[in-house]
């Protein structure tokens, strides 16, 4: 099981109803119970960084995360140039901005009940864009080059303008002032099986003072028509299972905010159904593996291609994969391969199309 570090308690005032179709806040208040103030163990390993430097743990995998599960879902050869190649994507304008967002909301409960206001959310999006041109100046320029493409010589400003209708939904969907997370940022892992462990990041994790638990997780964009409904979903119960296997504690509620269109998806899990899902991980790590000793990662070929950043490098298109290392070298360290994928790297970077 993941080791543990515990999560500061926080109590917060018990309110009433909520008109706007979400778990209100006299249901989930962070902390302590309101009602017999039981505290519940919790157990997680909290990491800045999964992406690991030791080669044969990308090829034969000791862990999965719902991102790499739906890589290698979507497209085994997706999987193999993001997760075992570690090629490089172009960042695009959209997942910068989703981050911002993200950004926003989590800091947003650092200000006390009453405070958190969409005026606040704005001037914290500015920050988190000072932020971003510190530590990733790649990105930040991308929102620049976005920006000026608008004519609007206030840059921060035009910015700005597609994140307001964002904000504008998130705070029509519920209100932040009526709201104490349990825990935000929650990154979790836990073995499931032989050493295989399952991991992830949970945007906010809600307790009401009965105890039960909610796991929320922001979507900048739309949401999903109801054919891809479960797909979305897989990831949420991901994390759910994540969590039950931690806390010993079935959560719930299981909720995707969409902030793109102002819809919502809630899901309530059975334990049956977390083990269905832990059964389909399972599957997945050893499909991968299979796929690792036949050293064949084939493409599956779907409407999704024309967003992929590997067009150039997948044979559906006309490319050439990189080699996969020779098997020696799958136990040495990442390193060791990172020379002979520089080529396939620049390529990726530099003849991205647009």
């Amino acid at each position: 099981m993941g080791l543990g570090v515990e999560l500061p308690h926080r109590s917060g005032a018990v309110e009433q109803g909520d008109e706007r179709g979400v778990w209100p806040c006299e249901d989930f208040i962070c902390g302590v119970h309101a009602r017999g103030g039981r505290s519940v163990p919790r157990r997680c390993v909290r990491t800045e960084q999964y992406r690991t430097d030791n080669y044969a743990d990308a090829v034969f995998p000791s862990s999965l995360s719902p991102s790499r599960s739906a890589d290698f879902q979507q497209c085994p050869l997706l999987y193999r140039f993001k997760t075992i190649d570690q090629l490089p994507e172009k960042p695009s304008i959209a997942a910068v901005r989703g981050t911002l967002v993200h950004t926003v909301l989590e800091k947003i409960f650092d200000a006390p009940a009453g405070q958190r206001t969409y005026d606040l959310a704005l001037s914290l999006f500015k920050d988190a864009l000072e932020s971003l041109g510190e530590a990733k100046p790649q990105e930040a320029a991308l929102v620049r080059e976005h920006a000026q493409s608008t004519g609007n010589q206030e840059l921060v400003e035009a910015a700005l303008e597609p994140i307001k209708p964002i904000m504008e939904t998130y705070f029509a969907m519920e209100d932040p002032n009526r709201l104490e997370p349990y825990a935000r940022e929650l990154a979790m892992s836990v073995e499931l099986d032989d050493g295989f462990a399952i991991r992830g990041f949970i945007d906010r994790v809600d307790r009401n003072p009965s105890g039960d638990i909610r796991i929320v997780d922001y979507k900048s964009g739309k949401s999903p028509s109801p054919r891809f409904a479960d797909k979305a979903m897989f990831q949420m119960r991901f994390y759910g299972l994540a969590w039950w296997r931690i806390n010993g504690e079935l959560p719930r509620m299981l909720q995707l905010m969409y902030l793109g269109n102002g819809q919502m998806l809630k899901y309530e899990p059975s334990e049956s159904d977390l083990l269905s899902t832990e059964r389909k991980i399972l599957a997945l790590r050893s499909a991968i593996t299979k796929s690792a000793e036949r050293e064949s990662f084939t493409p599956t070929p779907s409407k999704l291609c024309g967003w992929c950043s590997f067009k150039l490098l997948c044979p559906e298109f006309g490319g050439t994969p990189p080699p996969l290392p020779d098997r020696a070298t799958w136990t040495s360290g990442s390193s060791l391969v990172q020379d002979s994928l520089k080529t396939a790297s620049t390529l990726v970077i530099n003849q991205h199309p647009e």
